[in-house]
């Protein structure tokens, strides 16, 4: 066992005796410790929205509404199970939930967290209006939870229900972040354009962390309900989700145990200082507002990453064992012959405006080629690019893979297609190992999705995809940095990453935007072999490159690009000895 995995099995004995030990005249703590676990459960799903998505909500205290109000009025109404009613809030939460992620998720910058304001507030209201829900006064005399028998109608027999639940989503949320979903989720946070490139569908995969995150909240207030026996509006408002938010910001919105950090100071300081400040002021008021208020400005100054950054930071790192070696091949794309055409560019287009950046371009890519394509800072060559993996469309013209018309498809649809990039400015996820930013080019050679992944169901195919990280990690002469953070690589060590993320994808056209920048010579020297033998394989590369050493002394032929124009296309003789193409580096004809 690992030293974290003894940590939680220590940790769950200590659960399991906090009952046992705590006295008869100290049921006030076992009362503080039921709360801290409701809470929990909300801030675990904030940490998977706003600390690993990357999107802020404040309304997921609304979402606790739903869970509870559902629990409390079917058990009430028509006296059913809660054992049930927990599964019919899950489903009106889930399909509400999916519902307002429509909506909401197209919305960027501060319109996101300013709808889930809107929203929150709309359910407060509307839960406190609502006759057959007791209006402000809410709904009175819901039963306790049985279990076999054994009614939980005392804070110590709850509190081991309550704290199964929320260690088991703990787990199941740690599962899932070790994962092909998981990884998937961090990437949608640095923006859409890499994961959008490897494959991922963005979009789905921020609606899938809203709604897990309301589900979540859902399991929360249906507990409550059956906790405090009573349900009203007031713990639902907004004032509510801006707490949720404000205990993931200090146990440390990425991190799944943070929750518990953050949910227990807050609600161990929010009652002490409720006691203790109206005393030290000599009037009441709600002061602990001001002292959490100061408490969140100090975090964002010098803890940003919570306070379960200085408990990870003393953990011992483990390695994962390298336990894939003897894992199943992932499938290979079946590549075109050799001297087909890959890749057909058509006078593709591009304006922006008035502004015409790329000019009626045409060229070729063959199966087993290296095509350069070069020009001078601001030629258009980058732009070429995101038309043909799809970041943009094409004013006018065609893109064509394999006799098929892409300039009008998603840049994910055309990596399903086989076509895998680099780019110009490295983008990766700088908290994630190398290994797993590896892994995250070979995501469409994966399938297993969130059930797989938090019940562990996925780890053969987890092994594979880490078999086949490491076999690209190797190919470029990094595996035994595979392990390092990947934020603490150098500029060129980042490069040869992003190429072996783009290998691990099995492209059929591998489109590389200026590889070589950064790299010593020893590195490039390597690059070159590693490239060679690729077109060796039947690989198709479209090379974007300013270190002409490298373009002329690799590549098959060369396109030459100036002002969004094609200027030249030839060898890398014909090309070097044209008069226009030293006129367009050195603004001369001699």
């Amino acid at each position: 066992m690992t030293f974290r995995a003894v940590a939680l099995v220590v940790f769950a004995i200590a659960l399991a005796l906090v009952p046992v030990l705590t006295p008869a005249t100290a049921e006030f703590w076992i009362t503080q410790a039921n709360y801290i676990g409701l809470y929990t459960l909300v801030v675990i799903g904030l940490v998977l929205l706003t600390g690993i998505a990357g999107l802020t909500s404040f309304g997921q205290a609304a979402f606790v509404g739903m869970g509870a109000y559902t629990a409390a009025y079917l058990t009430l109404t028509y006296g059913m199970s809660p054992w049930l009613t927990v599964w019919v809030g899950l489903a009106v939460t889930g399909v509400a939930a999916l519902l307002l992620a429509f909506i909401t998720l197209r919305m960027s910058g501060h319109f996101l967290p300013l709808a889930t304001i809107a929203w929150g507030l709309s359910l407060f209201y509307l839960l406190g209006n609502l006759d057959f829900l007791g209006k402000y006064d809410g709904l009175l005399g819901i039963p306790a939870i049985t279990f076999f028998g054994t009614p939980l109608n005392t804070g110590r027999s709850f509190f081991y229900l309550l704290w199964t639940i929320v260690v088991l989503a703990a787990i199941a949320v740690t599962h899932l972040l070790d994962s092909r979903v998981g990884r998937a989720l961090r990437a949608v946070k640095g923006g859409s354009t890499m994961a959008e490139a490897m494959g991922i569908d963005t979009f789905r995969v921020k609606v899938t962390a809203f709604v897990l995150a309301a589900l979540l909240a859902s399991v929360s207030g249906w507990l409550f309900a059956h906790f405090q026996r009573t349900v009203n509006p007031s713990p639902f408002g907004l004032n509510m989700g801006i707490e949720y938010l404000f205990m993931a910001v200090l146990g440390g919105v990425g991190y799944v145990w943070g929750a518990l950090i953050g949910a227990g100071v807050v609600q161990v300081l929010k009652d002490q200082l409720q006691v203790w400040l109206p005393r030290l002021m000599g009037t009441s008021g709600n002061y602990e507002i001001i002292v959490f208020g100061v408490l969140l400005v100090l975090m964002l100054q010098y803890a940003r990453d919570g306070l379960w950054a200085f408990v990870d930071g003393v953990l011992p790192r483990v390695r994962r064992k390298v336990d894939w070696a003897a894992a199943a091949a992932l499938p290979a794309r079946p590549r075109p012959s050799h001297g087909e055409v890959v890749l057909d560019v058509r006078n593709a287009r591009k304006e922006f405006g008035g502004l015409v950046a790329v000019n009626d371009v045409s060229f070729q890519v063959r199966a087993g080629e290296i095509l350069g394509l070069i020009g001078p800072n601001g030629a258009g060559k980058s732009t070429t690019f995101n038309l043909v993996t799809g970041v943009l469309p094409a004013t006018r013209g065609e893109v064509a893979l394999l006799g098929r018309r892409i300039d009008r498809v998603a840049s994910r649809r055309i990596a399903s297609l086989g076509v895998s990039r680099t780019f110009q400015h490295v983008k990766m996820i700088a908290g994630m190992t190398v290994l797993e930013n590896v892994a995250l080019g070979a995501h469409l050679r994966g399938g297993r999705g969130v059930p797989a992944a938090m019940l562990r169901l996925d780890r053969a195919e987890e092994r594979s995809l880490m078999r086949e990280a490491e076999r690209q990690l190797q190919r470029i002469g990094m595996a035994e940095l595979m392990h390092e953070q990947a934020g603490n690589l150098a500029l060129g060590q980042q490069r040869l990453m992003e190429i072996a993320r783009a290998l691990a994808a099995d492209p059929i056209l591998l489109l590389l935007d200026e590889p070589a920048a950064g790299l010593r010579l020893k590195e490039k020297e390597g690059l070159a072999n590693v490239l060679r033998q690729l077109r060796g394989e039947g690989l198709s590369i479209l090379l974007v490159e300013h270190d002409m050493d490298l373009v002329m002394g690799l590549v098959d032929r060369v396109v030459v690009m100036e002002f969004g124009t094609k200027l030249i296309e030839g060898t890398p003789e014909e090309v070097q000895a044209s008069p226009a193409v030293r006129a367009a580096y050195l603004g001369t004809e001699h």
